[in-house]
């Protein structure tokens, strides 16, 4: 830890061990023989990292740095920790992965975190997760507008540059629901987009309102059982992908560049139906 002082100041940044404890801490747990056993399953449940991780990574970073030759591409780095850190930390110049908190449903232990959110914890969310916080220095958004639509839109565009530098990535991997609730939702989409627009939720800028269609819940009540958490998240990259497909001549960076969710919306032409070609 003396060797790596960014690692007790960032990656363990949130922990509730002490700071003049977590070396000791991490040590005992190292020696921990259920751990031990556990760290051995992870390697066999995660692959080879640099087939399952590094590589598809460092490619996404090379399709990056296409769109944006200024793009530095970090180190990334890997460590178990008995779920003392975090999932990931993310810097400009360091990825750390808590390599932990993806074993999977097979793994001895999971993180502590509601059964819905479980879904994300499998390794196979690892890359495109890494790549939509990378989208967080691009996307540009217009601090002055608290609207639910720019918050909406500002997911849509961080998904939508997922799906453009990895594009091989299903859409149940980019937006974190399962194939089912995707097949489900978006044959649902044109009752979801009535609600919203009937509920005059575009334009809500209540804090409280808000979160019930952007933040993760294991689903909507306020539309319907079926309908997953965080579906204004989904419905913004409805209407991102609908404005590129509308707009083909637009580039992803001047996608990103957009801070006009108004326009992106108006100019996307969506009202609820889904592809014509679907």
């Amino acid at each position: 830890m003396k060797k790596y002082p960014s690692l007790t100041k960032f990656y363990f940044a949130d922990t509730s061990v002490d700071s003049s404890q977590l070396a000791a801490h991490l040590f005992n747990i190292s020696q921990n023989p259920d751990f031990q056993t556990f760290r051995t399953q992870l390697d066999s449940l995660i692959g080879d990292r640099q087939t399952e991780i590094v590589a598809p990574l460092t490619d996404a970073f090379k399709r990056i740095k296409v769109h944006y030759p200024g793009f530095i591409i970090p180190k990334i780095q890997f460590i178990v920790t008995g779920f003392t850190g975090t999932d990931l930390y993310i810097s400009d110049s360091l990825i750390v992965i808590g390599l932990d908190y993806f074993g999977g449903p097979k793994a001895l232990y999971r993180p502590n975190v509601f059964d819905y959110q479980l879904r994300r914890y499998q390794k196979e969310y690892i890359v495109p997760s890494i790549i939509f916080f990378e989208s967080n220095h691009f996307n540009r958004m217009n601090p002055g507008d608290q609207s639910l639509l720019s918050d909406m839109i500002g997911y849509g565009k961080g998904y939508e540059f997922v799906k453009q530098i990895l594009p091989n990535v299903p859409d149940s991997l980019v937006v974190g629901y399962s194939e089912e609730n995707l097949r489900r939702t978006y044959n649902s989409q044109q009752q979801i987009w009535s609600y919203f627009i009937a509920s005059k939720l575009l334009y809500e800028k209540s804090d409280l309102k808000k979160r019930k269609f952007i933040e993760e819940r294991p689903f909507t009540t306020e539309i319907g059982e079926k309908v997953p958490g965080a579906i204004a998240r989904w419905l913004g990259w409805r209407i991102t992908s609908k404005f590129m497909a509308s707009n083909p001549d637009i580039t992803l960076v001047q996608l990103m560049d957009i801070d006009n969710a108004g326009r992106i919306l108006q100019d996307s032409g969506y009202k609820g139906e889904p592809d014509e070609d679907e």
